[in-house]
């Protein structure tokens, strides 16, 4: 392929020049360039050529040293005179492309360096732009590894004060757990000691052995076999009690007619009078043993009028459970309450006469002595406080007529129900004194 070149090589062409300076070499290079029929500057864009538009990479030959300095230039760069030539000669008729000057600085890059055609700003601007994106890369990941730890360190934090609250959480719960407990077994030996205190107290009750109001002594019963009859027939009543109670309750509840409910309250009035025959008989054999209730509980003695309850106070307890009443039933409730009252005021002023008597009585004898006549004196002093003391069964007999009357003047008064209604009031008002005394008994002692 002819060329235009020299053929000296280009180790003796750089050797020769090495003295030389550049321009001459700036020169060289434009008339090449006006020899070839192309402009230096085009060199940095040949593909708009039609001629180098047809070179192929593969054609790229050995570098080729050029200038003083032993700087080899790319085949891409220098060997372009062979690839126009293999091609022919352009076009006469095709238009010149215009000629621009060729700035120095890039004559003198183009024969100085070996590197590939690159602007040597654009690398170091594009190095500058990759070593700031790493800097920001690197900062970024600092920032967001700061970032991770912080909120590491927030959620630990919140997972501890986390963790001790439900530590204290759980440990406020057993404690709560604890103290039900405690107090569950509380109530359950209370219960306990209730119900045994009860069976001990039924237990005494059937062999004559009672607790003494005073002391709390135990003393055995010398009434004789009928006080202990009345005390086993006394607990029998009791059960009887409460199975009326029970079967008057539940017709209550389930609101039966007033036919059957006429017959269960006749049957539970009725049962009231069994206890006063009950007591009248008892009375004949030890009247002291009904007089001083040790029949009943401690709570029940405290209530006791003359061997059991006031007529007058069982009613003015009925007159708030009873309500609504017409007037006719209010008029005659008042109006037995009244009588009751008065009855109770002149047997309570018999009784205080009684006591008054025999105690003048026991203190205007003469004590006894070794003569006749003193002990015949002393026996009549004793004989006549026993005649008094016999009034004492006819003042027991007396009142319990007065409630017996007062229950059946309250059944006629009210209707079949309202006597339901007071008759489970009444029952409960003593129900409640039994386990009161219970719990009396129950209580911790210091």
């Amino acid at each position: 392929m002819p060329s235009f070149l020299p053929s000296i090589p280009a180790s003796n062409s750089i050797n020769a020049e090495g003295n030389s300076t550049r321009p001459p070499q700036n020169m060289d290079l434009g008339l090449l360039g006006q020899s070839l029929g192309f402009r230096i500057e085009d060199a940095m864009d040949l593909s708009r050529h039609p001629i180098f538009s047809q070179i192929k990479p593969n054609s790229i030959g050995a570098d080729v040293r050029v200038g003083p300095s032993s700087k080899s230039l790319p085949t891409s760069d220098v060997n372009f005179s062979s690839s126009v030539w293999s091609q022919g000669p352009p076009p006469q008729n095709e238009q010149q492309p215009p000629v621009i000057s060729v700035p120095r600085g890039h004559s003198e890059n183009w024969g100085e360096t070996n590197v590939p055609n690159a602007s040597p700003i654009t690398d170091a601007s594009t190095d500058d732009t990759e070593d700031k994106n790493q800097r920001n890369g690197r900062g970024q990941s600092n920032a967001l590894q700061a970032e991770d730890s912080s909120d590491r360190s927030k959620e630990k934090t919140s997972d501890q004060k986390t963790l001790r609250r439900l530590a204290q959480n759980r440990e406020a719960a057993r404690k709560s757990r604890l103290r039900k407990k405690a107090y569950v077994q509380q109530l359950e030996s209370s219960r306990l000691k209730l119900t045994q205190l009860e069976q001990e107290l039924q237990r005494a009750r059937q062999q004559g052995i009672f607790i003494s109001n005073s002391g709390g002594e135990q003393t055995h019963s010398n009434s004789g076999n009928g006080a202990l009859a009345f005390d086993v027939e006394y607990c029998r009543w009791l059960e009887e009690q409460n199975k009326h109670i029970n079967e008057l309750r539940s017709a209550v509840n389930a609101h039966v007619g007033d036919v059957e409910l006429r017959t269960i309250v006749d049957n539970a009035i009725s049962h009231f009078e069994d206890i006063f025959r009950l007591k009248g008989n008892a009375a004949k054999a030890d009247v002291f043993h009904i007089l001083s209730g040790m029949w009943k509980t401690p709570a029940e003695r405290c209530f006791m009028w003359i061997g059991g309850f006031r007529s007058s106070e069982i009613l003015k307890l009925l007159m708030n459970q009873l309500e609504p009443l017409t007037e006719q039933q209010l008029v005659g409730i008042c109006n037995l309450q009244q009588s009751s009252q008065q009855a109770e005021d002149a047997l309570s002023q018999g009784m205080e006469q009684l006591q008054q008597s025999l105690a003048e009585t026991l203190a205007n004898g003469t004590p006894s002595s070794g003569s006749s006549g003193n002990v015949a004196n002393y026996m009549g002093q004793m004989a006549m406080a026993m005649g008094k003391l016999g009034t004492l069964e006819g003042f027991l007999v007396q009142a319990d007529n007065l409630r017996w009357q007062t229950l059946q003047q309250m059944h006629r008064i009210l209707t079949t129900r309202q006597s339901a209604r007071a008759i489970l009031a009444i029952h409960d008002y003593f129900s409640r004194l039994r386990a009161l005394s219970s719990l009396w008994l129950a209580r911790p002692r210091e």
